[in-house]
């Protein structure tokens, strides 16, 4: 029997395929179906395999994607803004989508990353059960921590299908959430300017 992934926290028992696959029949049992019959014979296997694309931030080191940095950019000190980075994740209340996108933005002291590494960064936390406001604190302290900035901002918009296809069933509504730190939370012109970016 293999072990599909050492969890992230070192006091919980790794978890088998086979083991996830029983856990959804059985999910499948509750919910009033028959897992055997023919459309629901490799729904277990399936969701198996989604669960591993949709979680697999648990397996990824965010701040290993910001090591690698660059020093020669011509002396650029202004900020620098990635907008509109799309993401999914998942609530951790209800284990429904968290559709939605996020503004990173940073004010570097000498060192400048690839734009690529925050998106990166951002999908590391999405990809986890979430809150989207502990996920924005996570991505801004995950930047702040590794790459020293004089100032981080990242604000976040999103759609949380937890309360759009049930409980209070509210369609149209997002929620939006914002961490600055550093100069975007110490300055006003510097946070007005993130502000006016990220608007385009």
């Amino acid at each position: 029997m293999s072990i599909e992934l050492t969890p992230m926290h070192p006091d919980l028992t790794p978890v088998t395929r086979e083991q996830a696959e029983d856990a959804i029949r059985t999910l499948l049992r509750w919910a009033g179906d028959d897992p055997a019959r023919e459309g629901l014979g490799d729904t277990p296997r399936r969701v198996a395999k989604a669960y591993r694309e949709w979680f697999a931030g648990y397996a990824q080191d965010p701040t290993a994607f910001l090591a690698r940095t660059f020093k020669e950019v011509a002396g650029y000190d202004e900020i620098i803004v990635l907008r509109n980075i799309e993401f999914e994740s998942h609530c951790e209340h209800h284990l429904a989508p968290i559709i939605g996108r996020a503004h990173v933005g940073y004010l570097p002291r000498s060192r400048v990353v690839g734009i690529s590494k925050l998106a990166r960064v951002v999908d590391a936390y999405a990809r986890r059960l979430q809150v989207q406001e502990k996920m924005t604190a996570q991505i801004a302290q995950c930047i702040h921590d590794t790459l020293q900035p004089l100032g981080v901002g990242v604000v976040i918009e999103a759609v949380h299908e937890c309360m759009t296809t049930r409980g209070v069933h509210k369609r149209g509504v997002s929620m939006v959430t914002s961490t600055l730190l550093g100069a975007f939370r110490e300055d006003h012109r510097t946070r007005d300017e993130f502000m006016q970016l990220i608007r385009g």
